[in-house]
């Protein structure tokens, strides 16, 4: 690894491309499109009591938004600057002032009754507060108090009875560093982050397949590739930014292919803003849309593959690179068989897609010479994710587009501090620089100076479940200490998510704002603890980016939040109160100081110990990693992965459904109505042709159920493939199966079989048994 550098940002072209226009009227009037010009001038007027501050945190530091890595206004792919609504919706989390006493210490029903958007409208945490059973209101306390009662009930539990959790929440590298090395230091491998369900298939997958945990490619290889697919990605939506990189790659000649059930507008055309052509005239993304199954990506693959070896009948090397192939990779016989054993009317069934369509995709990426593939959630979030990501890394074996220029595998991540949380050990698979194994424990061991616990840790899911466990159990889930998130509205079946909140001892909260698990009761205290955001951490923080490229963001000046702190410095307090004999070995005197061990944990982090100054990243493995085609596996090579065409568990005549986001980032939504389609957050997005048949109009109430939940909507008809349908994240989570997890990574499953009706005949056939038969003959036909 490491051979060759990235080579920095590079220049637009100045001369207009009118073919790639989507319209000569200017700013796309008439539209349903992003309005940048006016969501702008909104957070301008949000922040108006803070704009100095709020400019030099655009300017400074490094985008707390999603992964593409934007360090003040430019970026290491294109020259000029680049800003994005995802970024300037979050600004205002930094620069709110502190919440009112009047709100703090409101009647707990006061702040239940209020939405997790408009909770974030209030203000930041000031100071510490506890509400214990019984009491109506949170009570201001000490951070000695609420240390002190965390860590006197650290101390009277078994370690496998509590529990860390962290978000991505802007969370900087030292965060969770510490966070990883604080739960070892106390005796507890019950640690886990927010990419548990989002990108945690990826790095499962990518481990087995070709050695790495990352993307293996740049956002720079995207422009000039010969294709460049998007696999159940909506990355205009999710990461703005990256409009301008596709804006590049079309005008090198790229072609963009988009694979995902819905035909996503932000992806058929877009107006980038930073770029004067396109934000007059619009940009026209994806060349083609393969419209596949929820579900259907395996099939869809397995077809393509198909063909391969369908056309390597005919001629010899007309679809596999075989040199690469035979020198860099394993497992090519087993492949062939499993693939070949599939039938074209099971592939074609499954996948949704015919046999020519696939063949299509098949000769595109055979013809091509150069390939990167990139993905999100549509292929991660579901029981069999990890089979998904090895199937994408099949087909870049097969073609060797692997370790080279304008090739690779790109998981693109959807915050800021995601690709580091694993990376710093903030995971019960891995620890800092690897995954938990004799090497790797042993290793950090030796940096740490203390044993770590044997023991594997439990999953976000399962530390949830286990507190429903009998009190006697050893895994009773009895404290969890939560840095930022909320399970209500990220995990699925979010009565039974409250449930098992109610039933944790103590329950902390360590955060910059209220959300609405912050309301839940516990059985003993909830204690909320006011954090620091990234600009306010003294020292200085770093993130690393989709690319791997980790940048140091500075402290920047400005106003401070009470008695917020650092939550890097919070972690260290706790440990030293619960083990006073051993807290030299758990101190850090400041940020510069955790950056140094960092560098020895890591050892892919040997750098970030220089990161000082603003300005200042490095790229851990180099441009490319696997780059040759050499793997690090124990042989060097790729293997591939012969899996299993999944059963696809939707009885005829019912859905599939899948969640979706719309305007907001991660769980927090920002508007109403999505840009790009109109849709509001209880539509469901279905096609024509299904309504047609359930005799549905657009417009009509209806409902969406399964045994799991309801999920009550308006039918909102768009082009998306024939037998799917698709609600929004958080609001549609009633409906996804709790306990579902995927074999490998245990990421939740976020899709399942569900049926759809008119409201009115759902609720006219409510007493008579109707639903509930109805229910029963989905599960009937699905078993």
């Amino acid at each position: 690894m490491e051979k060759t550098k990235h080579t920095g940002p590079i220049k637009l072209p100045k001369k207009p491309d009118p073919s790639l226009w989507v319209s000569k009227v200017p700013f796309g009037l008439g539209k349903i499109k992003p309005h940048h010009i006016r969501d702008t001038m909104k957070v301008v007027w949000e922040n108006k009591d803070n704009l100095p501050y709020a400019t030099r945190i655009l300017t400074k530091g490094v985008c707390d938004g999603c992964a593409l890595g934007v360090q003040g206004l430019h970026d290491q792919t294109l020259v000029g600057p680049h800003i994005c609504t995802t970024r300037l919706n979050v600004l205002r989390l930094n620069t709110m002032k502190a919440m009112k006493p009047d709100i703090l210490h409101a009647d707990i029903d006061e702040l239940r009754n209020m939405s997790s958007t408009e909770l974030r409208k209030l203000g930041r945490i000031p100071y510490p507060l506890i509400r214990r059973p019984g009491e109506r209101k949170f009570k201001r306390i000490s951070w000695d108090e609420a240390m002190d009662t965390i860590a006197d009930k650290i101390k009277s539990i078994d370690p496998k009875q509590y529990a860390f959790y962290l978000t991505s929440r802007g969370i900087t590298n030292e965060s969770y560093y510490v966070a990883a090395k604080v739960s070892r230091f106390l005796g507890t491998n019950n640690i886990d982050n927010a990419s548990r369900i989002c990108h945690s298939p990826s790095k499962t997958a990518l481990t087995r397949s070709v050695g790495i945990g990352a993307s293996s490619c740049n956002y720079l290889d995207w422009i000039g590739t010969d294709v460049l697919v998007f696999w159940g990605s909506v990355a205009a939506n999710n990461q703005p930014v990256s409009t301008k990189y596709m804006y590049a790659a079309k005008r090198k000649g790229t072609k963009i292919i988009m694979i995902n059930p819905y035909y996503e507008p932000s992806m058929d055309k877009y107006w980038v803003p930073s770029v004067p052509e396109s934000a007059l005239f619009g940009t026209k993304i994806a060349d083609d849309v393969y419209q596949v199954n929820i579900g259907g990506d395996i099939a869809f693959m397995h077809g393509v593959m198909k063909h391969w070896f369908e056309m390597e009948e005919k001629e010899h090397g007309s679809a596999i690179d075989h040199s690469f192939v035979l020198e860099h990779v394993n497992g090519f016989e087993e492949l062939r068989e499993k693939v070949t054993a599939y039938d074209w009317a099971q592939l074609e069934r499954t996948s949704g897609l015919s046999k020519e369509r696939i063949g299509e995709l098949a000769e595109i990426l055979a013809k091509s010479t150069s390939g990167v593939f990139v993905w999100s959630m549509g292929l991660t979030q579901h029981r069999f994710g990890t089979d998904n990501i090895s199937q994408v890394a099949n087909l870049a074996l097969l073609r060797g587009f692997l370790g080279r220029k304008h090739c690779g595998l790109m998981p693109i991540r959807g915050h800021s501090g995601v690709q580091g949380s694993g990376e710093m050990g903030a995971d019960p698979f891995s620890l800092p620089g690897g995954a938990i194994n004799e090497e790797g424990r042993k290793r950090v061991e030796e940096v740490w100076g203390f044993d770590i616990p044997e023991w594997q840790g439990d999953i976000v899911g399962v530390s949830l479940e286990n507190a429903l466990l009998p009190e006697e159990h050893e895994r009773k889930l009895k404290l969890y200490y939560m840095s930022g998130g909320n399970f209500l509205e990220t995990m699925p079946d979010p009565d039974f998510v409250k449930d098992c909140l109610e039933n944790v001892d103590i329950r902390v909260h360590q955060d910059i704002i209220f959300n609405t698990s912050t309301f839940v009761d516990a059985k003993e205290a909830v204690i909320v603890l006011p954090a620091m955001t990234r600009y306010e951490q003294p020292g200085g923080g770093t993130s690393t980016s989709t690319e791997r490229m980790v940048y140091f963001s500075p402290e920047i000046k400005g106003p401070r939040i009470g008695e917020a702190r650092s939550e890097w410095e919070i972690y260290v307090d706790l440990a030293k109160r619960v083990k006073q004999e051993d807290s030299y070995l758990i101190d850090f005197k400041d940020a510069y100081a955790v950056r140094d061990e960092i560098a020895l944990a890591a050892p892919n982090y040997n750098g970030i110990q220089h990161l000082k100054e603003s300005g200042d990243l490095f790229q851990w493995g180099g441009a490319w990693l696997c780059e040759g085609g050499i793997c690090p596996t124990a042989d060097g090579k790729g293997n591939l992965i012969a899996v299993e065409l999944p059963e696809r568990r939707k009885p005829e005549g019912h859905f599939y459904v899948t969640t979706r986001r719309g305007k907001q980032f991660n769980s927090m939504i920002y508007g109403e109505k999505d840009p790009f389609n109109d849709a509001d957050r209880y539509d469901v997005l279905m096609n024509k042709e299904d309504g047609k048949t359930h005799e549905i109009k657009e417009g009509d109430a209806i409902v969406v159920y399964n045994k799991y939940g309801s999920f009550n909507g308006r039918a909102k008809f768009v082009p998306i493939k024939s037998g799917n349908v698709e609600v929004h994240w958080p609001e549609g989570n009633p409906l996804i199966p709790k306990g579902v997890y995927e074999q490998f990574a245990g990421i939740p499953e976020y899709n399942t079989a569900v049926i759809v009706e008119k409201a009115e005949t759902y609720y006219a056939q409510k007493d008579t048994k109707y639903v509930e038969k109805r229910v029963e003959e989905l599960e009937m036909e699905i078993s």
